[in-house]
């Protein structure tokens, strides 16, 4: 793709989320919805590979109808109440239904199995642009619906974490792991969301940090596969030695940066009295953590003196990391220590 033409949706794709950031009426926030997801297709499809296109067009045919929902939703209830302000659906069905289509955006469960399908057809960069930039405009209406009290939530919420753990057990696809990662994250956010919406956007922002981590950790040895995880030690020992603690970090183990939200949620959790909640998760947790311990021991390890099964890539080209990856797998790591600053902060 011309680098000019690339600029150009990359700018429509910043228009269009900012512009849902920035509105409280419902047309305004879903045109910027449409705007965001005409921008994202060519980005996906811009390798003209025969995966990248049916990837692009899977997105496609997902995303028009939860548009449609949403419009259809936002009409309605414009129709009986003459009001397009978003903060106005406070009836129970129309906003179960707005979530479920918001859902169907970002890819939580139910609505779920079409993300890792299709991230697995795009190249990791873009992948990272899926699975980080085009949650924020969703999210940011669902933000603004928390107080609609509706369980469709924390039914949402639980579901992801207990089916993204599951389902990632046998995966060795690593896109694919990493977009159940991204739906069991995305459902911490949504049990916490009704209780404490700053602290989902706490989860939210260390979710990003640790993702862009894993992804550009990836990019570097363009790994695809669990199998060419040893191979970054060839070409970055350095990294190759800091990616099981990112790895960890997603699955939440202390004393990293990833322990810090999953505390907090129990925590509030536990003193909202919704133990079996809290118990439920928890336990939800470990089956994610099994498939970060397999990706870790992958990433630790380093190469055979025989033969690999697989290609070999050229061990002279270098792709030294970037100040922005350093600063994200600093962040990944070291935050916990600063959990009261940081409550503090987003208390606010």
């Amino acid at each position: 793709m011309n680098p000019f033409t690339l600029m150009i949706f990359a700018l429509a794709l910043l228009m269009g989320t900012l512009i849902t950031f920035t509105s409280s009426n419902w047309l305004v926030a879903w045109m910027g919805l449409e705007i965001n997801t005409m921008a994202i297709i060519p980005i996906m499809a811009r390798k003209h590979h025969p995966r990248a296109t049916e990837a692009a067009t899977k997105y496609f045919l997902i995303q028009a109808p939860a548009a449609a929902t949403i419009l259809f939703v936002a009409t309605t209830n414009a129709w009986f109440t003459g009001q397009w302000e978003i903060s106005q659906i406070s009836e129970q069905m129309p906003a179960t239904m707005i979530l479920l289509a918001l859902a169907l955006k970002m890819g939580l469960a139910p609505t779920h199995t079409w993300l890792p399908e299709v991230l697995q057809g795009l190249d990791i960069k873009t992948a990272l642009l899926l699975s980080t930039w085009q949650k924020l405009a969703p999210f940011s209406i669902i933000l603004q619906l928390h107080h609609a009290n509706t369980p469709a939530l924390v039914v949402m919420g639980t579901l992801s974490i207990l089916m993204g753990g599951w389902a990632g057990l046998n995966q060795t696809q690593t896109r694919k792991i990493l977009a159940y990662s991204s739906i069991t994250h995305i459902g911490w956010m949504m049990i916490i969301l009704r209780f404490f919406p700053n602290l989902t956007i706490l989860t939210l922002t260390i979710y990003l940090i640790m993702t862009f981590s894993i992804f550009m950790i990836l990019d570097q040895n363009n790994a695809h596969t669990v199998n060419k995880l040893p191979m970054l030690s060839t070409k970055l020992p350095v990294i190759s030695s800091l990616t099981p603690l990112i790895l960890l970090s997603l699955g939440g183990l202390p004393p990293l940066s990833g322990f810090m939200p999953k505390w907090l949620i129990l925590q509030e959790l536990s003193k909202q009295g919704l133990f079996t909640l809290a118990t439920t998760i928890a336990l939800g947790a470990l089956l994610s953590l099994y498939f970060y311990l397999r990706l870790s021991y992958a990433a630790s390890i380093t190469m055979s003196p025989n033969n690999p099964l697989t290609a070999t890539t050229w061990r002279l080209k270098k792709n030294l990391p970037s100040l922005p990856l350093a600063i994200s797998m600093i962040l990944s790591m070291g935050l916990l220590p600063l959990t009261p600053s940081i409550i503090t902060l987003f208390s606010l």
